[in-house]
């Protein structure tokens, strides 16, 4: 008999944890070799304990496509998550068996699927670009005129280290974005002597971390092992970096990492608030309104996606919906009246 929704629990996490280490490290293991970062290493472990406790703490080997299926249609049934939340859920399952089990599973066609939800995204007016700008000031606006500006995912702004700034060309480059994909977008005239100066601020911080005998930040992949000193070059260190030194979740070793993003997101949600704007917005919301706004000033679609770092077309044509004018520039026949 398998539990039910409130079981599955932070405690009954803690407890498979000391239970069952020896998977758990195997998932890392695994995780880190095929170069994941670290925040999918933290969701795929948890999604897997959920699956593990949801059937009574049953090793995952024991159990195949049927337990799966039950799981993920637990996941849309009883807890009501979305098609992108049972999809994440099933993708750390299938890493799971595939990269760490070795075991192929069957057929998922009798899964209850969660219903994919059609939203258009939610877009700031100009002016109301202007009027959050306005509530905003220090770190946190030069950070949401990036996310404006340069059509920037939140932890794509985040992990910006120096040497991705490019401002003899006026451009950024995007490293390990969504998919593990690079890209080159474009960086505002405007924001260039901000961003210097934030950069010289950096700078001056670095070299106080460097002699009191840290310095260190946190490289992608193997590159700490393929350019040993590179962790402690100002190149490499992060354009909007922590306000505190921590200890890397993976070496231990005490670094200075980038600012967390909960920080940003207050902000702006309190921005949004200030300046009296009644919109289910968030910091995403620049990014759509980017694109939004370059279709209006007539920026071709395929240059959006291309900046956007979008894989398909389709995923950006969405923002043809919350034209002023709509797709085709339509006229409604209450205008006529």
């Amino acid at each position: 008999m398998q539990t039910t929704a409130n079981t599955i629990t932070s405690s009954s996490i803690s407890q498979l944890e000391k239970s069952n280490p020896r998977l758990l490290d195997q998932i890392s293991i695994q995780i880190q070799t095929l170069h994941y970062s670290h925040r999918t290493e933290k969701t795929y472990r948890n999604w897997i304990k959920q699956f593990v406790i949801f059937h009574n703490k049953r090793h995952p080997k024991e159990m195949g496509d049927v337990e799966v299926n039950q799981f993920l249609s637990y996941l849309a049934v009883e807890r009501n998550v979305s098609a992108s939340t049972q999809n994440q859920a099933l993708s750390a399952i299938l890493f799971l068996y595939k990269n760490v089990l070795h075991k192929e599973l069957g057929d998922f066609g009798n899964v209850i699927r969660a219903k994919k939800s059609n939203n258009i995204p939610v877009v700031f007016t100009k002016d109301e670009v202007t009027k959050v700008m306005a509530e905003l000031s220090g770190n946190h606006k030069l950070m949401a005129m990036l996310l404006y500006g340069s059509g920037l995912r939140l932890m794509e702004c985040l992990r910006l280290r120096i040497k991705d700034v490019d401002f003899e060309n006026k451009y950024l480059i995007i490293r390990n974005g969504k998919g593990e994909k690079d890209r080159v977008t474009i960086l505002p005239n405007n924001m260039v002597n901000e961003l210097k100066n934030q950069m010289n601020g950096v700078n001056k911080l670095h070299k106080s971390d460097l002699n009191l005998g840290f310095g260190k930040v946190s490289l992608p992949y193997a590159l700490e092992k393929k350019y040993p000193n590179a962790d402690k070059e100002f190149a490499w260190q992060y354009v909007f970096p922590s306000t505190k030194r921590a200890k890397d979740p993976i070496s231990r070793e005490i670094k200075r990492h980038h600012l967390h993003e909960s920080a940003l997101q207050r902000a702006v949600k309190k921005a949004i608030a200030d300046a009296k704007i009644h919109k289910h917005a968030s910091c995403h919301t620049f990014r759509h309104s980017f694109a939004t706004h370059l279709l209006e000033n007539g920026t071709d679609i395929r240059t959006i996606q291309e900046l956007l770092g979008h894989k398909n077309l389709e995923t950006t044509m969405i923002y043809t919906h919350v034209l002023n004018k709509g797709p085709m520039g339509i006229k409604s026949p209450g205008d006529l009246l």
